[in-house]
This record gives C-alpha cells, sequence and structure tokens, in this order.
C-alpha cells in the first residue's frame, strides 16, 4: 500500500532537458528495507528489491504489496553473502551473489532454479569472483561484471565462456572502478566507471566513453530510458547516440531525507530506491 510522509507531500520538481520541460510528482512510497541497493522490474511491473543487511530478495506487486521474500545469510541455494545486483526478465530474475562468488538464478515467483560459478574451473581467464552487476539478452547470453579483475564476462545460454570485456589489455577502455552495466535493446553495453559512460558492442569491441559531470552509483534500463543516479540525483537519458552522445536528458534532484540507492523509469513513473523505501514519482509531460 502508498504510503505518504509529511516531508514529500506533494512536491513538484521541475527537470531540465534540450526539447521540452516535464514535471515529477511525488506519489508515495512502497516497501519497507534495512538497506536495499538494487531493484528491478520485470515486464509485468513486479518489482524486486535486494537489502544487503538481510541478505533477502522481495517480491512486490504494482501496488506495493509484498507478495514473497528469500533469503539470509548463507551459501546454500536461495541464501546470499551480500545481493550485489538483481536483474529481472519476464520469467526469470538473476541475482550477483557477490560474496559467495555466484549467480542465482530463480524463476518470476522466485523459486530457485539453479546457479552459476566458475570458482572450480582451473583456467583463470574464465574464473570471476566477487560479482557486482548481471545481465541476459534475449538469446541467453549471460553478462557479469567482477570485482577482483574489473571486467565483464560473457557466457552463453550454455554456461560457455565467450569473452572478457574492459579487461586490463583493453587500453584506454580498460576498467578501473566499474560500477555497474546495462544491456540495451540493440545489445550494447553500456557502463559507468568513476565519472565516465563507457559503450561497447556485445562482442566486446569499445566505441565510445563519455566525461559526466557527476560519479554514478548505479545505472538502470527499462523501456528506452535510461537512468544514472550518485546518491543526490538521478540523469535520465530518454536518447543516446553513440557517436554525438546525449541527445536528451533530464537531471532530476528528488530532495530525499535518505541517500538514492538505485532508480528505474517504467512506463510513466520514476521509481527510486534509497535504502529503507521504494519512492514512487508520476512523470508529467
Amino acid at each position: 500500500m502508498m504510503k505518504t510522509k509529511h516531508y514529500l507531500s506533494i512536491l513538484l520538481f521541475v527537470i531540465y532537458n534540450y526539447s521540452s520541460a516535464q514535471s515529477i510528482i511525488y506519489s508515495g512510497q512502497i516497501g519497507t528495507f534495512t538497506n536495499a541497493n538494487s531493484f528491478s522490474i520485470n515486464p509485468a511491473g513486479f518489482v524486486f528489491v535486494s537489502d544487503i543487511a538481510t541478505n533477502e530478495i522481495t517480491k512486490l506487486d504494482t501496488l506495493g504489496k509484498t507478495l514473497k521474500s528469500i533469503g539470509g545469510y548463507g551459501w546454500n541455494e536461495s541464501s546470499f553473502d551480500f545481493p550485489s545486483h538483481i536483474f529481472a526478465t519476464a520469467l526469470n530474475v538473476y541475482i550477483a551473489d557477490k560474496n559467495n562468488h555466484r549467480i542465482q538464478f530463480f524463476d518470476k515467483d522466485l523459486n530457485f532454479l539453479s546457479e552459476f560459478s566458475t570458482t572450480d574451473k582451473p583456467d583463470d581467464k574464465i574464473k570471476f569472483k566477487y560479482p557486482l552487476c548481471v545481465s541476459v539478452s534475449n538469446q541467453g547470453d549471460l553478462f557479469l561484471l567482477e570485482n577482483d579483475n574489473k571486467r565483464i564476462l560473457k557466457f552463453n545460454i550454455r554456461g560457455q565462456y565467450q569473452t572478457a570485456i574492459g579487461s586490463f589489455d583493453s587500453g584506454i577502455y580498460s576498467l578501473t572502478n566499474p560500477k555497474k552495466f546495462i544491456l540495451t535493446e540493440d545489445l550494447k553495453i553500456m557502463l559507468i566507471d568513476s565519472k565516465l559512460l563507457i559503450i561497447y558492442d556485445q562482442f566486446g569491441n569499445a566505441i565510445k566513453k563519455t566525461s559526466l559531470e557527476f560519479e554514478p552509483i548505479s545505472i538502470s534500463f527499462a523501456h528506452r530510458a535510461i537512468c544514472l543516479n550518485d546518491s543526490k540525483q538521478i540523469m535520465i537519458l530518454n536518447n543516446y547516440n553513440s557517436v554525438t552522445g546525449f541527445l536528451d536528458y533530464k537531471i532530476f534532484n528528488p530532495n530525499l531525507e535518505e541517500e538514492i540507492s538505485d532508480a528505474i523509469v517504467f512506463h510513466s513513473k520514476l521509481y527510486v530506491l534509497t535504502k529503507t523505501t521504494l519512492n514512487v514519482f508520476n512523470i508529467i509531460n
């Protein structure tokens, strides 16, 4: 159920872009968490939130009702040690279980399916530790960002290693402080690294590097809208051209009492995650 806090009562914010002005109006908040750090919204509108304090994953419906929670600290199936990122599709949910050095796979109802790890592999080229972020393409290819070697690894649908992206031998496109990445509809990889937005194709070829005016901690993609955020503000990209750069963007500061963990634009709403709740804003054209 939506709840209203007095310090956010019907605030109106204006965001600026090159083409037109829009308004964002606070609508309410859903969910109660301890230290939420990442969330994902699947095409049906169900929300999945990871909490690194409780090591739990929570599923909410479109009205904010909690449908299911799983997890708790541990290394068995459906338990976690720092679930650093969550990625949901229409059918499945993928969790980067950072300190367990694995990716866990669930169905859309958070029933455990399987896990993927390479810690027992003898080849260091394909071995990953401390995954920070995960995404899966429409073809079933799995991409994960690992903190240990500062690179993205790509595996096919059978779990076979395909390539490494942004590793130490990538020259000026080598990663130094990567946080998160997304896969766009045309299978471009967009990654934030300190104050840089770096774009690769799905095969690991570098396309462009763009300097940002702030240092984002997260990036998300839904319905062609890309969000980057630091702890205070959100940059919303409605269009990004790999040659010319930003074509249409907005900067939004919601002035929340808590720092921002993650943000997603879904349909005509902006969802802003803090440690303890998910704030919902209506986007008015």
